[in-house]
């Protein structure tokens, strides 16, 4: 990711309570600026909030981000819990927010979107939020005209778009994003002086841990020039391979969508003799819309995922183990991610990366499709079909189903909490069932991926009587407990 000059990020502020009590928490805009008024949070007087018992979270309530623990061992590591606070440091009035959207498409972002603005606006008051068009580069490209498409009615003006809720309010029944998006395009220096030059002071971003990268150094960065400027990040990753958090926001709709495509695999294994049907689903790094999609499904026989090592020929390979369900069942079905495989593929690229930094991958479905062809056909002299479907394109492109609706609602808000509270340099994220808010570094410093030595992994093969294809070498041995 290019960026000009930009800081190195800080470490986050770690308060140790009694016992073993320790708490990562986030910066505020205290923590910079000094003597800040603070004023009543209007939540106080909003009659949708009047029934609710303690609606304002205690300040020093927190989440333990291990819920399962030895009697004698330590408390671990909390996060601040999210929600409003009865003081807030902003007035409505005074607040100019921006939205922006990062990266690729997933499930839900328009429904995040629509909920920051209507966050702001219902429970806060708030009346001026800008999107900004196209990704982090919307933030300083010059001469971008935006037209507005089918029915949303907001004021356009180059390369931002004024938002409301009236003219967000049925964009959630839409896949992709209003604002736009790409990769890469980020320069820290001169997002900064368009946030300072716009007189925006709340940014609100969503996307992957690049994206979050991105807003870590854009807080650094407003932090040293001494802003009000709060930067709230809202994780996204159809891969849910974003570290720390239950689960990212899209992934739910992403495995209802690949089981549909593995639903037809099925459907055309079962109609022809010999038959295999395999389905490539995202998972660049990580697998889990392949395991997730697979458990769910009952009627794959083979999954295939980054984490897990798999070989072709030879004894327990997946030659081996597809003629072995030929022969017993007629017909099987594979699944396989996209990152599952790549160092079995002749052909490298992996030196090339992305906008964002990503590494090029290979078509391994295109590939292993090919490769079971010519094996069956030449050293097995057996007659197969095969049918490939490859979703990926069409599973990021779709709406987001009900329960990552009701999801993407309560990041919002709690990200719209956060930031009237004065709490910046945060990403908001569900830990064992609480929304919380997390350090920015907690985010970016490694990714989240399939543990095939756990019992979900486990409860895979079993479902799938899949071998591991694993050798002695491939798995590390266990650390005794």
């Amino acid at each position: 990711m290019a960026s000009s000059a930009s800081p190195e990020l800080s470490k986050p502020k770690i308060l140790n309570g009694p016992g073993d009590y320790v708490l990562e928490d986030v910066p505020h805009l205290s923590d910079y600026i000094p003597d800040l008024h603070t004023y009543p949070n209007p939540l106080q007087d909003n009659p949708a909030y009047s029934v609710v018992k303690q609606y304002f979270v205690h300040v020093d309530d927190s989440v333990p981000q291990k819920v399962v623990v030895h009697k004698d061992g330590p408390r671990g590591i909390h996060f601040r819990r999210a929600g409003a606070r009865q003081k807030v440091y902003f007035q409505p009035d005074e607040v100019h927010a921006c939205i922006v959207t990062c990266g690729g498409l997933c499930p839900g972002l328009n429904t995040v979107v629509r909920e920051i603005v209507c966050g702001l606006h219902h429970m806060y008051g708030v009346k001026k939020v800008l999107g900004i068009d196209g990704g982090y580069k919307g933030f300083y490209a010059k001469n971008t005209e935006l037209n507005p498409e089918g029915g949303y009615r907001g004021f356009y003006a180059k390369n931002t778009v004024y938002l409301n809720p009236k003219a967000v309010n049925d964009i959630h029944k839409r896949g992709g994003t209003i604002l736009g998006t790409s990769r890469g395009g980020h320069d820290t220096s001169k997002i900064v002086d368009s946030i300072q030059d716009r007189g925006i002071n709340q940014v609100y971003i969503i996307g992957g841990d690049g994206t979050q990268r991105g807003a870590a150094l854009i807080f650094e960065e407003i932090r040293r020039r001494g802003l009000k400027v709060s930067v709230a990040g809202i994780p996204k990753t159809i891969d849910n391979d974003i570290p720390v958090i239950d689960k990212s926001f899209g992934f739910d709709t992403a495995v209802e969508e690949a089981q549909r495509a593995i639903n037809a695999a099925h459907v055309e294994a079962e109609s022809f003799d010999n038959c295999i049907g395999l389905v490539k689903v995202m998972g660049r790094y990580s697998g889990f819309i392949a395991m997730h999609a697979t458990l769910a499904s009952r009627d794959v026989d083979c999954c295939l995922i980054p984490e897990s090592p798999f070989y072709l020929e030879g004894p327990g390979g997946l030659f081996e183990y597809i003629e072995k369900r030929l022969k017993e069942d007629g017909h099987m079905v594979v699944v396989i991610a996209e990152g599952a495989g790549q160092e079995l593929l002749t052909e490298s690229i992996h030196s090339m990366t992305d906008a964002s930094g990503n590494k090029l991958l290979q078509d391994v479905g295109l590939w292993l499709s090919q490769r079971i062809k010519d094996y069956f056909s030449k050293e097995r002299k057996m007659l197969i079909n095969l049918k490939y479907i490859d979703p990926t394109y069409m599973i990021r492109a779709v709406p987001s189903n009900a329960s990552d609706n009701v999801y993407c609602t309560l990041l919002a808000q709690s990200a719209v909490h956060g930031a009237m509270a004065g709490y910046t340099g945060f990403t908001s994220g569900l830990v064992n069932g609480r929304h919380t808010y997390i350090p920015f570094n907690r985010i970016i410093e490694k990714q989240n991926k399939v543990v095939i030595t756990d019992r979900m992994w486990a409860r895979l093969l079993s479902s799938t009587n899949q071998p591991s294809f694993l050798s002695a070498k491939d798995v590390e041995p266990s650390t005794p407990s």
